[in-house]
């Protein structure tokens, strides 16, 4: 082996090692990562593998197009609100932080953390649920974005040869859930790969599945994903006027705060200390009350306000306009139809092979930026952009 190769492998033993006389022991060890194809790892890579998957994560085109998809407030003209592409970043740095004072494998916390919401459709949960009936309607099961963002990361980037990321990255993906609420959660026993695709597969027939991760790391990541949005949620409604500030229930005020910055340093206050040195990890009773409640406060004057679902209606027209004549298409044999031009003909026959017609226009719809989703409609179709809600 020459110089570069040797030296190469040395500095990944050294930062392995150094993980084992650093980290917790219930970390998640770079040397115990799973791929489902053996890679050659005597190349010129110094870089653990749970480093590798947040790099090959970040340089993915479904990562590039999370600059311009929903997170909770659409179509409005207002450059200051949260999107997704914010809400991953707030997920790392926020999982980080915890990680790192519970001893746990940062690279690991990373890499879910970036990939965890590239499933997400055009126009957040709303255009969840109305794809999610489409497929449904047509034969393909229900849709989830932890499960499209598997789809994508693993059968559809680079032109259907997927990035063959670690078995702990994806397990973690597929587990979040930031809308459930958990005071606890305890890591779920090592999956294979078998049984990993026995989850997706059985996920898919299923409206709602509530999976606890394998790994500290991904529980991590899971309780990190509420903590960022529901004070992030929060001040962007009291910026746009739906929600005043002083509404915000006492015991949530008393406990947590009223602002992001104070909730935010509450809840991961609170985490690191009932967490460490733990098997789990978990918020405190008082902690976690008041986090429920603050859900509930925000599912009622945030997510299920009607003064931001006006402009549903036309977007719930548009995934039906667009699954329908894409399918059409399929069917015909419509070369020029932009689910061939600029999807299918890209990939390859054994991801045709192993599709039916509604999951590759499910494939191809749900990787749509918002902007790009509208541009495909008719005219009269598009709803406009307004500078108030």
């Amino acid at each position: 082996m020459t110089e570069p190769f040797e030296k190469a492998r040395e500095l990944r033993n050294l930062l392995n090692n150094r993980e084992k006389q650093n980290l917790s022991a219930l970390a998640c060890f770079s040397d115990t990562a799973l791929r489902r194809y053996p890679e050659n790892t005597t190349l010129n890579e110094y870089r653990q593998a749970f480093s590798s998957d947040s790099d090959r994560i970040l340089n993915s085109l479904a990562f590039t197009r999370y600059i311009d998809k929903t997170q909770v407030f659409s179509l409005v003209d207002n450059d200051h609100l949260t999107h997704r592409v914010i809400h991953v970043q707030l997920v790392s740095k926020i999982a980080r932080t915890i990680g790192r004072y519970l001893g746990l494998n940062e690279d690991l916390i990373e890499a879910v953390s970036l990939g965890h919401d590239i499933g997400h459709v055009p126009f957040g949960h709303d255009g969840e649920r109305f794809l999610s009936n489409l497929c449904r309607q047509n034969g393909a099961g229900f849709f989830h974005h932890n499960l499209q963002s598997i789809q994508f990361l693993d059968k559809i980037e680079r032109n259907g040869n997927g990035w063959n990321l670690t078995l702990q990255t994806m397990d973690a993906i597929v587990c979040h859930n930031g809308e459930v609420h958990s005071t606890r959660l305890v890591p779920h026993k090592p999956r294979t790969f078998k049984a990993f695709d026995r989850t997706m597969a059985k996920m898919r027939q299923k409206k709602a599945e509530d999976l606890i991760p394998m790994t500290m790391e991904g529980c991590v990541v899971r309780m990190a994903d509420t903590i960022s949005y529901i004070g992030r949620d929060l001040e962007d409604a009291i910026r746009l006027g739906l929600v005043d500030r002083d509404a915000i229930p006492e015991e949530c005020k008393n406990v947590l705060g009223r602002t992001n910055g104070t909730i935010v340093f509450s809840l991961v206050t609170d985490l690191i200390k009932n967490s460490l040195d733990q098997p789990y990890i978990g918020f405190s009773d008082r902690v976690s009350a008041a986090l429920k409640q603050l859900k509930r406060f925000n599912y009622k004057q945030i997510y299920k306000n009607p003064v931001i679902k006006r402009h549903l209606g036309s977007i719930e027209d548009i995934f039906t306009f667009l699954f329908d004549t894409y399918l059409q298409d399929l069917e015909k044999g419509d070369n020029r139809s932009k689910v061939f031009t600029g999807f299918l003909n890209q990939m390859p026959d054994r991801y045709t092979n192993a599709h039916s017609n509604p999951e590759i226009v499910r494939d191809y719809i749900s990787g749509m930026t918002d902007s790009f989703f509208i541009r495909q409609a008719p005219e009269h179709l598009r709803p406009a952009s307004v500078r108030h809600v």
